[in-house]
């Protein structure tokens, strides 16, 4: 099969189409013929060096979608033509992957590949910051922080339809106008100086219940100013140190919580994309898709998700 290999840490040039064997499912294990496959930030810090290390050469990438096309030993939940959706351990940009069975998700039907690559990291990262780390209820007021990327527009329609009012922000036109298609009630330019003004005079000026941070480094003592009396800010993504005034939390008893994937309880995990499977089915949450592309072209892919901060995601075609 091809696949996208790295054999140094490096620019995204270090990732290399290569033919490499087959995986072969073991005991628990499936295999996944992949459609498409799903480019995260995440993949991008990996490649770089900057996300834990990694043995040489290793396949990139978490999630995809596909059909199962063999399974081990002892596999229950899976059958061969199955299709499923995964957000893997790695192993990704590749033409197949082998994921544990507890990791192979049933797609609902009205779902493509390419949308279905793009739930694993995006949508799975959205709920639990909404819902398990920010006890989202709904009334209060969520801003998502880079409202038009793939977890921030996962996280708009799941805030949405959980009855939150939301306050997304977008760096550029593209992007604002596809947030408020997508149902938020207030668009913010987060380039604009005293954008926070915006923010706290549409919450009459109390603040905001709820933060959904993708970048604390610029953001988080922004962020604590921001907050309405015991609110939180969950941080998704940092690429950067940040010096922040404790004393901003104190006064009005505010949270920050950091939030990992990797950090999900089997069962939460079950829960989290038990609730997707619905929301996909009924069309209260879709996948935005801001490009295709072709495996080979994943360095391009890389540098498009961190430079040109396109709207939705972007996906791979094996």
């Amino acid at each position: 099969m091809k696949a996208i290999v790295v054999h140094e840490f490096g620019e995204p040039e270090v990732m290399k189409l290569q033919e490499v064997a087959d995986p072969i499912p073991g005991p628990g294990q499936v295999l996944i013929g992949t459609r498409a496959i799903g480019v995260n930030p995440v993949d991008t810090y990996i490649r770089a060096g900057k996300y834990g290390s990694r043995q040489f050469p290793f396949i990139p990438g978490f999630d995809a979608a596909g059909v199962v096309e063999a399974v081990g030993a002892d596999v229950r939940n899976c059958r061969t033509g199955d299709r499923v959706y995964t957000s893997a351990q790695g192993a990704a940009y590749a033409q197949k992957i082998v994921v544990e069975q507890s990791r192979a998700y049933p797609m609902p039907e009205r779902i493509t590949f390419v949308e279905a690559a793009c739930v694993g990291v995006p949508a799975a990262t959205a709920y639990r910051a909404l819902f398990q780390r920010g006890d989202a209820q709904a009334a209060q007021v969520v801003l998502i922080h880079g409202a038009t990327g793939g977890v921030g527009t996962a996280a708009l329609q799941l805030a949405r339809a959980a009855g939150l009012r939301v306050i997304g922000t977008g760096g550029t036109e593209d992007g604002r106008k596809l947030i408020q298609r997508l149902g938020c009630h207030v668009v913010v330019d987060h380039r604009k100086s005293g954008y926070e003004k915006q923010i706290i005079d549409a919450t009459g000026g109390r603040g905001v219940d709820l933060i959904l941070e993708m970048l604390a480094n610029v953001n988080l003592a922004k962020d604590l100013e921001m907050l309405a009396p015991n609110g939180k800010v969950i941080v998704i993504g940092s690429r950067d140190k940040i010096e922040i005034d404790p004393r901003l939390t104190m006064g009005k008893e505010t949270d920050i919580r950091g939030m990992t994937l990797s950090r999900a309880t089997p069962e939460q995990l079950r829960s989290i994309h038990a609730a997707l499977y619905v929301a996909m089915e009924l069309g209260i949450y879709l996948p935005v898709i801001a490009r295709e592309m072709p495996l080979a072209e994943a360095p391009a892919a890389h540098r498009a998700i961190l430079e040109t901060h396109e709207p939705g995601n972007l996906v791979l075609i094996p």
